[in-house]
């Protein structure tokens, strides 16, 4: 009842806010993007698709989570999980194991988040997006100025600038205890501006045992004189979490007393991050600018993996030191190229312990002994070299092309007893130990990617372009050294994949549109086989994304985006007798999507009301179990209470629907098991500018 009270007020608050309203802003015709070509480019020239949620809308939403900011961006599904994790989609389905999330790269700044070769499903955590100048989002393969990893897409967050140095300060509350600050503060003199933004939160959790605290800093420099420019960014990251585990039972998370409880209230998480790095600009000549980006990584985690059998606790860590570098050659210009070298050096630990001894059946007792199960040290090389060029044939068609080359090496050296044995050299029952652990050995991978493409701009405001593009990942350190039933040596390649898209899209004071059509073709897809690591896998993923942005006259805008697309094996292997090949791919909605309706009806008035939806989906390769899907709408207003002074609320899922952020099914037993999605949530706040 005192929900349903809330709800009412919360809607008459809406409805009561004043009708005068001055005139909207229109659509900002020249949206500027970075992440194509690592420096500033409008983005309706882009040839390829290109997505962007900017700052303001950021602040706006007032994430609690970044998939909280992502539900506008077709082809995005990211499922939250638990606390700060998080799986990725774009352009896919959902991938999960060892090295499941080197399908996408995640960035600031264009700088990976994480060492090559030591990604993480849940690294998302470790970028600054709850106060970022903005997000960006590739679907696809990134273009060729970025290598392994930038396959199924990119996710580059963009940090704030200086700007014009404004400053705030900002405090919330909402259901389950939660609790956050954020901070900015910026200041120019002459040449020179700094920023410090800061964010700390507290969130008690929905589910039993599964609140987090985390904390995150930036401070950021920035230098301008003329043809000389320098922004140097230095970003400290924490998180310590409770982690609720799998919900098992058939629908299960719509019970709400079931829903609450925690099979796994020991289970946790522990990660800290520090980077650094520059961009450094310089102009060289009349036609030349030279851009450099040095970097420097290092970051920790430890966590309970409570989802396998004795629950051993992971324990890694992993330091990096790297650049990116281009030559701007006639910027541009009619024909522009961009040549480069990108290079990394990085060092990297795992540690894998169980302190007590296993429980179930006999089988899992003597295959999985309790102590160290893997110990080990991987050094690795990076080198890359790229040329990109865009030609202007005419005023209306461009033409685009480029190459990269990348060379990855691994210097693995293990620091136990190879062998499928336990800690101690000893021998399992029932054949050998569970857990593999290879020779020290170097293992090295070359790849290529390209793409091709062209722009046709149709009049002033609407464009068509396509793209052909080849992304590709070198398997990851998990997947190499992380072996498991008596698998001695990993033989896996790279993944490849070849994608074709067509798009149209324009942009005027009142509308934007993109709609893209994809279709891709994955080889050398690794998976598991009997817990093998094999790299014959073959999928094939056809789709069409489309977004649509309105803004009418009388101080309404409406935008609508949405994703219609089959992800399908496509290689024959039998499981329980049934052949993967043509069937769904697990995790892979065909249709998800999302709606915002804005109303800014007087200055400094705004709400928003938001409907998410996500398409059914298969649980397991058999297709044999499906999720229903889901829908649910949230509700966010804000309003200027005195001058300098905004107060905000928002509701989230309004309507208070019991649904799975993610629901999959584990064999031997288990069945069907869920992430639980959060029921109806109330926060709001205030928020200071200086």
């Amino acid at each position: 009842m005192k929900h349903k009270r809330n709800l009412i007020l919360s809607t008459s608050v809406i409805m009561a806010l004043p009708m005068m309203a001055e005139a909207q802003q229109p659509v900002e015709s020249e949206v500027i993007t970075v992440t194509t070509t690592r420096s500033e480019q409008i983005a309706n020239n882009v040839i390829g698709n290109q997505a962007s949620v900017t700052g303001e809308n950021i602040q706006f939403v007032a994430p609690t989570h970044i998939n909280e900011i992502l539900l506008s961006i077709p082809g995005a599904n990211i499922s939250r999980n638990n606390g700060q994790e998080s799986l990725i989609a774009l352009r896919s389905p959902i991938f999960t194991g060892a090295g499941a999330c080197g399908a996408f790269m995640t960035a600031q700044d264009g700088v990976p988040l994480r060492g090559a070769g030591f990604c993480n499903v849940n690294e998302l955590f470790d970028g600054f997006s709850e106060q970022a100048g903005r997000i960006e989002v590739v679907r696809g393969p990134g273009s060729v100025l970025y290598g392994s990893n930038a396959m199924h897409g990119v996710i580059n967050i963009v940090s704030q600038t200086v700007g014009d140095a404004n400053s705030y300060a900002s405090m919330e509350g909402g259901s389950w205890g939660h609790l956050k600050f954020n901070g900015s503060g910026a200041f120019i003199n002459g040449n020179h501006g700094f920023r410090v933004t800061g964010t700390v939160a507290h969130d008690g959790g929905y589910i039993e045992e599964s609140g987090f605290d985390q904390q995150k800093g930036q401070i950021r420099h920035e230098y301008n004189n003329g043809g000389f420019e320098i922004s140097s960014n230095f970003l400290f990251t924490n998180l310590d979490q409770e982690t609720a585990g799998y919900l098992v039972g058939v629908d299960l998370y719509k019970d709400p007393v079931a829903a609450k409880t925690n099979a796994n209230p020991e289970a946790f998480r522990k990660a800290q991050s520090f980077r650094y790095w520059s961009t450094i600009s310089a102009d060289v000549s009349d036609n030349v600018r030279l851009q450099v980006t040095p970097y420097a990584r290092s970051m920790d985690m430890e966590f309970l993996m409570h989802f396998i059998p004795g629950q051993p606790l992971e324990e890694n860590e992993q330091k990096s030191i790297g650049f990116q570098s281009a030559f701007y050659i006639n910027e541009g210009e009619q024909f522009e190229l961009i040549a480069g070298v990108d290079g990394e050096l990085g060092h990297g630990e795992l540690k894998q312990t169980q302190d007590g001894p296993t429980v179930g059946s006999a089988f899992l007792v003597a295959t999985i002994p309790s102590g160290k199960q893997y110990d080990y040290e991987v050094d690795t090389k990076l080198i890359a070299g790229f040329l990109r060029g865009e030609f202007d044939i005419n005023d209306q068609l461009s033409l685009m092309g480029g190459v990269r080359a990348e060379h990855m090496k691994y210097d693995y050296n293990n620091r136990m007893t190879s062998g499928r044995v336990d800690e101690d050299g000893n021998p399992c029952g029932f054949g050998g130990c569970r857990y593999t652990r290879p020779e020290d050995r170097e293992d090295s991978f070359n790849n290529v990617s390209f793409e091709a493409g062209l722009l046709f701009k149709i009049d002033d405001d609407n464009n068509f372009f396509t793209r052909y593009s080849r992304g590709f990942r070198a398997p990851q350190t998990a997947e190499l050294y992380r072996l498991q039933v008596g698998q001695l040596v990993a033989d896996i390649d790279s993944v490849k994949l070849d994608s074709v898209e067509v798009g149209i899209r324009g942009i005027t004071d009142t509308y934007s549109y993109e709609i893209a059509g994809f279709y891709m073709k994955k080889d050398n897809v690794i998976f598991q086989d009997n817990r093998i690591n094999v790299d014959n896998g073959k999928s094939k993923h056809i789709g069409v994304e489309g977004m649509f942005e309105y803004r009418f006259p009388i101080d309404v805008s409406i935008r609508a985006s949405g994703s219609l697309a089959e992800h399908k094996y496509d290689f024959d292997y039998l499981s329980d007798g049934i052949n993967w090949n043509g069937l769904d791919i697990d995790t892979a909605p065909r249709n998800f999507g999302s709606i915002q309706l804005n109303w800014i009806p007087a200055n400094k008035v705004k709400a928003g009301l938001e409907w998410a939806w996500m398409g059914s989906y298969y649980m397991e390769p058999t297709n044999t179990y499906k999720y229903e899907g889901h829908n649910y709408f949230n509700l966010r207003v804000e309003a200027e209470a005195m001058e300098n002074v905004d107060i905000f609320m928002r509701v989230m899922n309004i309507t208070n629907v019991r649904y799975a952020e993610r629901a999959d099914y584990a064999p031997f037993g288990v069945g069907e098991r869920y992430f639980v999605g959060r029921p109806r949530a109330f926060y709001g706040g205030a928020k200071v500018r200086f």
